[in-house]
């Protein structure tokens, strides 16, 4: 399981270097075709983990590269 968040993280991290604006975690989903908002969850843990990650707060949480 371990190792399939570090390559979910990748492909999150991938898209948000890729985006222009922040993202919430369906559209991370959406982009990535990352089965669950579960496994979503868990690449923005382990991204945030090695403080690669700002989040913002508004409507709702957004997620952008540092």
């Amino acid at each position: 399981m371990t190792e399939q968040i570090g390559t979910n993280a990748g492909l999150v991290w991938e898209v948000l270097r890729a985006s222009k604006k922040p993202m919430t975690d369906k559209e991370i989903k959406s982009a990535t075709k990352i089965s669950t908002l579960r496994d979503v969850h868990f690449a923005l843990g382990w991204l945030s983990r090695e403080d690669k990650l700002v989040f913002e707060e508004g409507a709702g949480v957004t997620v952008r590269l540092k």
